[in-house]
């Protein structure tokens, strides 16, 4: 598999296989990843990965949690930096709804069934059923461009699980539970969970897993000059 290959196969995967994955294939796939590029060679990254027991704990705390944030928002976690930002310009706001008519359209939930779009939502914290779950955490005293390093190496981890036959599905849902992930993982004060990834083998017969969001042509976002 090239890179192109690699780039237009990954995608979100919302469905996995109940197969395991286990630790030593989980190791190669960290040692692929590990040599994303990062300012300065800092390497700005921190992972937890949970599977069996483990995984089930943070699933409790998404349950118990994040799911009651959708429904009093004065419980959301995620304050000190927002999943999305406040006040999006129509051209961002309009994508992000898009993406999320077209997947609900492909799961055949009309806009008025609103049990069935909170139960979709609230399989983010179950992984959508991959046996793997992976947190990325970084420090606070990181800038903007170590964060920009941390989404290199998420994508390097995406990438290279492809290549693997491995599915994920970045997940900013779990920092509506980022505190209390902080506190379940025992983090210390100056290191702060970013986002969580579901991982594992992809159920490619499932509905969503063809399902691919659309993209901007080239000439709507890049400006050749001097050419």
């Amino acid at each position: 598999m090239n890179v192109e290959d690699a780039l237009k196969k990954r995608i979100s995967i919302r469905n996995y296989l109940s197969k395991p994955v286990d630790e030593e294939t989980l190791r190669t796939l960290f040692e692929r990843a590990r040599w994303s590029p990062s300012g300065g060679n800092m390497q700005p990254w921190k992972v937890i990965v949970v599977t069996g027991q483990a995984r089930e704990e943070v699933v409790k705390i998404g349950m118990d949690e994040a799911i009651a944030a959708y429904a009093n928002p004065d419980l959301r976690q995620d304050d000190e930096f927002n999943v999305y930002p406040p006040n999006l310009t129509p051209i961002y706001n309009n994508r992000r709804k898009q993406v999320g008519q077209d997947m609900y359209e492909v799961l055949g939930i009309p806009r008025e069934d609103k049990i069935s779009r909170y139960a979709h939502v609230g399989r983010n914290y179950e992984f959508f059923g991959a046996p793997v779950g992976v947190f990325f955490i970084i420090d606070r005293q990181m800038g903007r461009g170590q964060w920009a390093h941390l989404g290199m190496f998420m994508q390097s981890v995406c990438l290279a699980a492809t290549e693997m036959g491995l599915g994920t599905c970045i997940q900013e849902a779990w920092a509506f539970s980022r505190k209390s992930l902080a506190k379940h993982f025992e983090l210390p004060d100056n290191e702060i969970l970013y986002c969580g990834m579901s991982l594992g083998w992809p159920d490619m017969v499932a509905p969503l897993s063809k399902f691919r969001s659309k993209r901007e042509v080239v000439d709507s976002f890049v400006q050749f000059k001097g050419f």
